[in-house]
């Protein structure tokens, strides 16, 4: 596969979960009046298990034979580390510099999905 293609296809599954996260992140904030920090935990949390499914079998699909319990190992780990430097860039910009939290939220997704992109192309489905 191109990797044009692999970039463009994860952008619409990372629009399909930023779309997840949003509407988490407001029903959460917004409707139920639950802390931010929370708040996108669980955004991430439900987006990663749609995110798992689309990046197996359509961004990094693989002819030969994987085990799915050392990708879902590996894509944890990934997962881990890119939501590390976005929840580290969330707090930073929300409590350091005084961010709006929604904006905030907005922006921690392009540290998320660069980070992730990288290390589920090295490492998890490689």
């Amino acid at each position: 596969m191109k990797e044009s293609t692999r970039i463009f296809r994860f952008a619409v599954i990372g629009t399909l979960n930023a779309l997840i996260m949003a509407a988490t992140v407001w029903v959460m904030m917004d409707e139920l009046d639950i802390n931010y920090m929370l708040s996108n935990v669980t955004a991430y949390i439900l987006a990663q298990i749609h995110n798992f499914i689309w990046c197996k079998y359509w961004i990094f699909p693989s002819k030969k034979k994987s085990n799915t319990w050392q990708q879902v190992l590996l894509f944890s780990i990934a997962f881990g580390m890119a939501y590390g430097a976005q929840f580290t860039f969330l707090i930073g910009l929300v409590e350091g510099l005084d961010c709006d939290e929604y904006l905030a939220q907005f922006l921690g997704l392009f540290v998320y999905g660069g980070v992730n992109f990288l290390m589920n192309k090295k490492f998890t489905f490689c």
